[in-house]
Parts: structure tokens; sequence; C-alpha cells
């Protein structure tokens, strides 16, 4: 019998996908499900002295995996290592070379950027040998992380609490969240007032809008510097508006233009995570996650499993040929030529890309997502149609507006009225940029310089300036980018790490430091700058990168690194003395034993925590009040959260009162009917508000507001009424297969 060629990849739906384009009367493909070595974790593990010799041992718990392997490639006739094709794959293939007693410089590595039958097929036929300057990239990476790891986490373990950690690249992090926390902190809001216009062109004409934008020649602005103007309170806007009111408005300028709007470049890793996390609300880690399984291979039906995106870490916005050719192809037939460019699009990667791979992009443009949505969960589906969208889109033509400014003035006021309306889809056609849904035209009447304008509305609008906005997902792997820290597929497992370690916490989708996190940050600006230094650690990625091209050498970049830095922790360890991170004492009392409670930093928040513990472990919610009364029963409306970790705001009597609500409640009553306001925030950021008394003439009022409060209860209603229905539905089959089984026992005896 001939003998089979042995290909080993990393996981076992990748070895499914790849088993069935090569077929397993040839092959046999097998999954080392990641790293089969590693660094000891209960010792150091590196030689400091005898050049940073490594100390790698087999992981526990995969010896039964490893003979299974090293079995298969014993009776192999050829071994090929398919591990991903980035610096992490690249060492799995160099430490499974070593497992399988396969010589380094031997043709065995074979590598794709994306999971098909065409690139599997060139990727067998063409074996390289291992990229050694990569896996020393590698591993002086691992090595930098445990020299950090394992030398100032004991530090922080004596002079602070015991379970503590530092990161190289974590730390630093931890130090973005916690400054902008310290600006947010420092930040003094300002009142402000801006005036709208509802004008109309006599004698006749739609009404439209405007907004006063300079008095006097001097422009309005939020911070008035000393050549600008500020209405900065309710009684000058109030008089600003009587004054108004007398003066006759008149069109000054018209100007008429074109605005072109390019296509975004196809994703890169950090593109991908920013787009998923604002339109999707996905994690760095849940968008990593759902791209992964995607581009190892989803099940199609009869046509099995199918790589459906290409590989997903990527700092690079190259597109292969024939992927272009498919595209505009695609483009034609389904858009139409005048969609089209007359060459296709270049985009250029950054100046700190490697481009090592390919954009993240689908593998065929002709699976669109709604010939695999059947085959598809409802997550991936979504990011599919995401990566799809996005990609053809950039081989689109741009989108054209017509653009139309309006001048008006009145006496000394000065107000500017802007239309837009779409001309040219282009490539918004199939992805919009924005986070709108859907951007709106808006148009203006026709109107001549010199038309007489009526005022049929005028507003003053309150106003306060807002402190820098926390960072996000999006924001936080933006910045990362941007300042050279990480690489595209650390930014994941950073922003993991830093909350498992509790120095942050996700709170309503954003970073908030702890005070564990304030205290760590703190320590290690004071006695370790260069582990928190933004520009040291873009040095070191660099040096990695450098170390990845062979530039220098591995053991080079270590020797620097680990000389001053063993000194630093000489100095710290004498200068330190205990840090305490103090209790927040709560005005709540413990039930059981009568303590006063204190307030506790969990991973999913803070919570009200005993401090008897051991002997006493009752812990609480804390129970945040908004200030409103319930309209039910007359209790406290308070702020809850479900088991995800969504805000939700329900009464403090819950379950004998079982008033709930997702808008936030407000102290501020409508002026209408006295009711409290509640405010609801849409996924774009925008915010209305809106009486909470349903029966209230101001709601019964035919306007736009009232028309998006409707349709937002009714989207609620028929969600609520729909979740009910399944749970009935439940609970009857549940009722018809216990009455079933009472039946057939019935019968049965």
């Amino acid at each position: 019998m001939k003998k089979k060629t042995l290909v080993v990849v990393e996981s076992p739906t990748k070895a499914k996908t790849i088993e069935k384009y090569l077929g397993n009367k040839k092959y046999t493909v097998m999954a080392s499900m990641g790293h089969l070595r590693d660094l000891p974790k209960s010792q150091f593990g590196i030689d400091v002295e005898n050049d940073f010799a490594p100390k790698y041992i087999n992981i526990r718990g995969k010896g039964d995996l490893i003979k299974s392997l090293k079995k298969e490639a014993k009776k192999s006739e050829k071994v090929y290592l398919a591990s991903d094709p980035d610096r992490e794959g690249e060492a799995i293939a160099w430490h499974l070379s070593h497992i399988l007693g396969i010589d380094e410089h031997e043709k065995c590595r074979i590598v794709f950027n994306e999971i098909t039958k065409p690139a599997i097929q060139e990727a067998v036929k063409n074996p390289k040998e291992i990229n050694i300057d990569r896996v020393d990239a590698q591993q002086a990476r691992r090595m930098l992380d445990r020299i950090v790891g394992y030398k100032l986490s004991p530090l922080l373990w004596k002079k602070i609490r015991k379970g503590l950690s530092a990161g190289r690249v974590q730390s630093v992090t931890v130090k973005l969240i916690c400054d902008r926390e310290k600006e947010i902190q420092k930040f003094e809001s300002e009142e402000y007032w801006t005036v709208d216009f509802k004008f109309k062109k006599k004698p006749r004409s739609s009404m439209f809008g405007a907004e006063l934008v300079a008095i006097d020649d001097k422009k309005l602005m939020v911070s008035a510097k000393k050549e600008d103007v500020k209405i900065a309170s309710k009684a000058q806007a109030d008089e600003l508006c009587s004054d108004i009111e007398k003066v006759t408005f008149k069109v000054t300028e018209i100007k008429k233009r074109q605005r072109h709007r390019k296509a975004p470049a196809p994703f890169t890793t950090s593109s991908l995570q920013q787009d998923a996390a604002r339109k999707l609300g996905f994690t760095s880690r849940k968008t990593m996650m759902i791209a992964q399984q995607l581009y190892e291979g989803i099940s199609l039906g009869k046509k099995g499993p199918t790589g459906l995106i290409t590989y997903m870490r990527t700092d690079s916005t190259r597109i292969s040929e024939i992927a272009l050719n498919e595209a505009r192809n695609y483009i034609e037939e389904n858009f139409g030529k005048e969609y089209l460019p007359e060459k296709p699009y270049i985009y250029a990667a950054g100046k700190s890309s490697q481009d090592a791979h390919e954009a993240v992009r689908p593998t065929n443009i002709a699976l669109s997502p709604a010939t695999v949505e059947e085959y598809l969960s409802k997550e991936q589906i979504k990011l599919y149609k995401l990566i799809w969208q996005r990609f053809l889109g950039c081989q689109m033509l741009p989108a054209s507006y017509d653009v139309m400014s309006v001048t008006i003035k009145g006496d000394k006021y000065l107000a500017k009225a802007t239309g837009s309306q779409l001309k040219f889809a282009g490539f918004t056609a199939v992805y919009n940029d924005s986070d709108n849904k859907k951007e709106k035209d808006v148009i203006l009447p026709d109107l001549q310089e010199g038309d007489e304008l009526s005022i049929q509305k005028l507003e003053a609008t309150q106003h306060f300036t807002e402190p820098p906005a926390r960072y996000n997902d999006a924001s936080l792997v933006k910045t990362l980018e941007e300042r050279g820290i990480g690489r595209p597929s650390t930014y994941a497992p950073i922003i993991e790490t830093i909350l498992a370690r509790g120095y942050v916490v996700r709170s309503d989708k954003k970073f908030e430091p702890t005070d564990l996190g304030f205290v760590v940050v703190d320590l290690l600006e004071k006695y370790f700058k260069d582990i928190v230094d933004e520009k040291f650690t873009a040095d070191l990625e660099n040096k990695l990168d450098e170390i990845a091209v062979g530039k220098i050498q591995k053991n080079t970049l270590l020797e620097e690194f680990y000389g001053p830095f063993e000194k630093i922790l000489e100095h710290a360890e004498e200068e330190i003395g205990e840090v305490e991170v103090p209790d927040e004492v709560s005005d709540v009392q413990c039930e059981l034993c009568g303590r006063m409670m204190v307030i506790k930093q969990g991973r999913y928040g803070k919570f009200l925590a005993c401090p008897g513990f051991p002997e006493c472990r009752n812990t609480k919610p804390i129970l945040k009040d908004t200030g409103v009364k319930c309209p039910k029963c007359g209790g406290k409306i308070i702020e809850r959260r479900t088991r995800r970790g969504v805000v939700f705001y329900g009464c403090e009597n819950y379950p004998q009162c079982d008033y709930v609500s997702w808008d936030m409640p407000l102290t501020s009553n409508c002026k209408t009917c006295g009711s409290f306001l509640f405010r609801h925030r849409f996924k774009n950021g925008r915010t209305i508000l809106y009486c909470s008394n349903d029966d209230c003439a101001t709601r019964k009022e035919d306007t736009p507001i009232n028309k998006e409060i409707n349709k937002l209860k009714e989207k609620i209603q028929q969600q609520t009424a729909k979740k009910l229905a399944e749970l009935a539905q439940k609970e009857a089959q549940a009722k018809e297969e216990n009455e079933n089984k009472e039946h057939k026992e019935e019968n049965e005896a």
C-alpha cells in the first residue's frame, strides 16, 4: 500500500476543509490544536547566562495527541506543516518539526492565505523551509513577555496584592485607559446654546432648517476665544431670539458643488475589529473568533466545508489579481458598467505594514451573503456580510452628491443652511461606511440670491461640552494601531488580558479603569517608565519586525532589554514600600453580620461585599438610583443589568412591581404633563428625549420624533411579544411532553 502524506494544521475544522480539497486517499490531515510546546508555567524557563536559551517543554495534557502525530508521521511518506501564515503559526511549525523529528531546513512548510482548493493545491506543490527569522521574532516576543511577567509580577504580589501580574504591552494599554479617565475627571463642562431657524420663502414654499453661525461677523463657538462669540446662558439666548424675531432675513449667497465620497480600503485586522465594534457591537475577541470560523471553513450543505474568507490577521490592504478580476466581473454583472472604475483600485498599505498577507476578503465573491445565510449562525452571517460588502464596495466608483450651501443674513445675524442630495450611489449601493444605517437626503427649496425669507420657527437649545469619550473596542484598537503598540494578532488578547486581570472593566461597552488599575499604572510609571512608555513599546515592536526580516538578531534585542530592566527591578525592590488599595466603605449594612459593606471591583464591575470575608461571604449588586419614582408603585427606579451586562431600568420592588424600561429615565419633567422624561440612545450615538406618559398631548403630536418613538415602542413590543410567545410555546411543549410521559407510564402500568 502506497504511503500517504501527512498534513498538520492547527484546528480540526481547518483539517476537515483541507482534507476535502486534497482527498483522503493520498493525504492524512491532522490538527495540532495550536501550540504543543511552550515555556514552563512553573519556572522562568530562560537561561539568561547561556545566551537566553529557552527551556521548552511539551504542554501538559497534549501527550496523547503528540503520540498520535508521531505515529502518523513515522508511517507517512512526507510531512507538511500547514499552521497559520503568521509568526505564531511559523513558531508552531518549528516546534512541530522538533517534536516530529523533521529537519527545519527541509521543505516541509506549506503556507496559504485562503482555504480554497486552488490555494491549497498550489501550496502543496511549492513547499518551503521554515522561516527561522520569523520564528525568532515570535520567540523574542514570547521571551520579552516572560521576562516582564515573571520578574515584575512577584514584585506586584509583594507590594500590592497577591495574584497580580504585569504585561509588557498590556501595561501600556492600561495606562492609555487610565490617562483618558484622568482627562475625564479633570474636565469641566461648559454650558452653551445654539439657535435654529425654520425658514420659508415668500409667498409659498416648503419649510427648511438653518443654524445661526455668526453675530457681528464673529463666529458662534462652543468655547469662545477673544475674536469669537458664545451664547452662554438661557437669558442670553432668550434675549437674542427676541431681537432676531424683529429682523428681516434674505438669501445673500448660494453655492452649489458636487461632492465625491470614495470607498474605504478593504479590511485589515484592525479596521475589521473597529467596524464590527461600531456596527455590530462585537468585542474584538468575538470578531476574531467568528472570523477564525469563517476562515477555517463552514459546511455549506452539499459543497461541504468551505473557507469563506482569507486569513484574518493582516495589516495589508493588498488584493490578488484573481480576486480583483472576480470582483470587477461581479460588479459589472450585478450593478452595471456605470459602477465600475476604468482600472482596479489599489490601496496603499500603512508605513508600518508588514504586507505579509492579503487584505481580509471573501475567498469567492460569488458566495454572496444571501447564498450562504442558511448555513451560517446569526453572528457569522453578520460578520461575513460586513467583509463581503466592504470588499465589493472597495472596487466600485465613489458616491457623488449635489451639495447646496445657502448663506442667510438679517442685520448683524448670519445663518447657514446646507442641503445634500445623493446623485450617484457608487459604492454605497453595497456598503455604507458611516455609522448611520442610511444617509438621508436634505433637500432645500429652489432659492435665489436676494430672496426674502420668513421665520416660521425659532428655537434656542441648551448644550453642555462633553469630556473626551472613554475608549471602546473600536477606538482602543485604532489607538493601539496608530501608536504602534502591539500588532494585528495581539489586539484582542491584549483587551481580554487587562479585563481578566481586573485592571479595567467594560461598562456600557466602554473601558473604565479600576482603582487597582490606577495603583498599578502609577507604580509602574514611577519605577518602570519604559514598561508603560508608548514610544519605547512601539520601538520594541519595530525591532521585533526587524528580527522577522533578518535585520537584527534575537539575542541582541533581549540583551539590550534585560540589562537595564534588571537594574531597575533591583532598585524598585528596595524603594517600594507596601502599597494598599483601600476598599471604599458603603452605607449599606450587611444583614448577616452587621458590618458596613465595602465596594469591591470584579471582572463585571463593582459590587458590595462584606469585609468579614471569609467568615461572612455576603455579596450584593450595587443598586444605582436614577432619582425617578416608579409610575406604578412609587418605588425607586434603579439601574439593573442583564446576565450579559446590558443596562436596563426597573423598579426596586421587583418582583412585586414589574415596571421595566430599556431607556434611561431622567429627573427632568415634561413641560406639558409633568411626567418624567426618557432618554433613548441610538446605535449611532444620537439621543432623543421623550415623555414617559403615553397619553401626554405632546406625545400625540404628529412630529418626526414621535414617529420615531412610536416605531421604537412598536418594535420593543413586537420583540417582547415574540419572546413571550416563544416561552409560552416552550411551556406548552413541556406540558405536552409531561402529559405524554404520564399517559405512557399509566399504559405501561
